[in-house]
């Protein structure tokens, strides 16, 4: 099927057909909730050969972290580098003779954990900075913030609920991204403060909030995937039918 194989797979669990591509077996497995759903997940598999397709694609670049690798962050170049010594992990500037270093220490498994955390820090930083300015502008309270490495979306929104504040999820690996998509992300989910669904009224605030705002929804959809490559092992990615 599309020039791999597809494994079947039963769960009495499952409440309806799914599809997932292992990253850690690079394996793409149908599940059905019964035995007679089984050629309803084969299906599904053949109708999202593409999403297949670009999953697999992305898995055939994944490369963890590691000392020496070259990464992006914010869009500009980032070497990462192993500190000789136990270091809380850091990011450290461009000069004119070197680019951006993301220091970090540890062993095979630790760094890779060590670089994720400075990321993180760093995507939290930047994100907090931006959803403040955009909830400002519409008038509301900067809502309270989570990161999270989700692939499903790029962020989400939950409005108030009585004492409890509206909170904004983000993924982390926007800060890998140039600053203007980033920017553009918290603005599209600041706007949900607003505006719950992806409405006219909705696209409206997104605009006023960030203006033309084709280029980076475009961005997304032609690096995403790659952006989930990063320091990708072992992830494994879902869709449901």
């Amino acid at each position: 099927m599309g020039g791999w194989p597809v494994r079947l797979k039963v769960n009495p669990r499952a409440r309806r057909v799914s599809l997932r591509v292992d990253a850690a077996c690079k394996e793409v497995v149908a599940t059905a909730p019964t035995v007679r759903k089984l050629p309803d997940a084969a299906r599904f598999a053949a109708i999202r050969a593409d999403w297949i397709a670009e999953r697999l694609a992305a898995l055939s670049d994944a490369e963890p972290f590691r000392p020496g690798a070259l990464i992006e962050v914010q869009g500009e170049p980032c070497r990462l580098e192993r500190a000789a010594m136990r270091i809380k992990p850091r990011l450290i500037m461009a000069t004119i003779d070197e680019p951006m270093r993301l220091m970090a220490s540890g062993d095979v498994d630790a760094y890779p954990r060590a670089v994720v955390r400075a990321l993180k820090a760093e995507a939290l930083l930047r994100l907090k900075e931006r959803t403040a300015i955009h909830a400002a502008a519409l008038g509301r309270a900067s809502p309270a913030l989570a990161i999270t490495d989700t692939r499903s979306r790029w962020g989400s929104c939950k409005g108030a609920a009585g004492e409890a504040p509206a909170m904004i999820r983000y993924n982390w690996r926007l800060i890998l991204a140039p600053p203007w998509v980033l920017d553009y992300v918290a603005a599209h989910e600041c706007a949900h403060l607003i505006e719950a669904n992806h409405g006219a009224g909705f696209w409206k605030l997104v605009a006023r909030l960030y203006g033309e705002h084709r280029g980076a929804r475009a961005w997304l959809a032609a690096h995403g995937a790659r952006l989930h490559a990063i320091g990708s092992s072992g992830v494994a990615t879902r869709v449901d039918g």
